[in-house]
């Protein structure tokens, strides 16, 4: 074992090299990628990716990147395919092979049956005079001078050209599809992104936990429906319309300033200017309003009607941030 190596530099190495492979890939982009990018548009069915050994897990990772960004996408073994995944081929499947050097033995097997249903056949490729090459449509090169491994063996260089070809035919896609980001949060609902763009405030809210009180509530009610609710507010309604708000600071106040509290009722005390927020509106609306105004609590109606009290905290359980 060798202790004796500079191990930034050979991390520095690494990367630069890696690096220097992506960049060079400009230059093979021609008139093959263009077309494989409208071909892959206009395909009436899925985005079928194979590939073998290292090219195979570039081609999942591929397939995910399809599939979160509006390209309905599935990835087929090659080694598979030729003992009976081929059935998941349909006539109108786009099909995207990997194969560094085209050749390998199941790659050449398989390339004909890839088109036996007329499909369009694309291949991510180092070498253009490959088997693979010359029976696709469209050949989009990864070519490299090297790989990054000392012993010019290890694939590092070539799957991360293969990995950023995927990359690059997805972001044309993404943009000729007008793939905003509420899109792409459709298809990643569960994460903080998808419920940050999508969750709405009735979503959230815990409508059993509606404190309430009327204009002319004593302020002992005002305090017991605080301190039952534990939201720290309560609003103040009138008719189902909500007309103002009481914080616990509001009733601290009052007793620093009052020295009777005998007649005191809920809106000698409410604010009448209320923060509030519709419970159709996103959550991510709700804590702007939170974070704008330095408050935890905001009040919620539906068509002007108080229907409950979101807290920062319900917010954050939901790990928008």
């Amino acid at each position: 074992m060798n202790n004796s190596i500079d191990i930034l530099k050979s991390a520095t190495e690494t990367l630069l090299s890696e690096s220097k492979s992506i960049a060079d890939l400009v230059q093979y982009l021609n008139e093959d990628f263009e077309k494989a990018v409208y071909a892959i548009l206009n395909c009436k069915g899925r985005v079928v990716v194979t590939g073998i050994g290292k090219s195979a897990l570039i081609g999942t990772k591929i397939v995910a990147t399809f599939n979160s960004t509006g390209t309905p996408s599935l990835f087929m073994h090659a080694s598979e395919a030729v003992h009976g995944d081929l059935g998941l081929l349909q006539p109108n499947d786009c099909v995207i092979c990997i194969s560094n050097s085209g050749n390998s033995p199941e790659i050449k097997v398989l390339t004909p049956l890839l088109k036996r249903f007329g499909n369009t056949l694309i291949s991510i490729t180092a070498n253009s005079d490959s088997t693979l090459a010359k029976g696709s449509d469209f050949v989009l090169s990864s070519k490299v001078d090297r790989e990054a491994c000392p012993n010019n063996l290890a694939p590092m260089n070539s799957t991360t050209a293969q990995l950023v070809i995927g990359d690059a035919l997805a972001v044309c896609l993404m943009q000729l599809r007008n793939f905003r980001t509420e899109d792409f949060a459709i298809y990643h609902p569960g994460g903080a992104l998808g419920k940050k763009l999508l969750l709405l405030v009735k979503d959230i809210l815990d409508q059993e936990k509606k404190p309430m009180v009327s204009p002319t509530s004593s302020i002992k009610d005002v305090i017991l429906e605080i301190s039952k609710k534990r939201l720290g507010v309560t609003a103040v309604v009138e008719n189902n319309r909500l007309i103002g708000i009481i914080t616990d600071g509001d009733i601290r106040r009052m007793l620093q300033d009052r020295d009777s509290l005998t007649d005191i009722v809920a809106k000698d005390i409410m604010s009448t200017s209320p923060k509030s927020i519709d419970a159709n509106e996103k959550v991510s609306e709700a804590l702007s309003i939170l974070e704008d105004n330095s408050i935890t609590q905001l009040l919620v109606t539906n068509n002007k009607e108080y229907v409950g009290v979101i807290h920062l905290h319900d917010i954050l359980k939901e790990g928008i941030i």
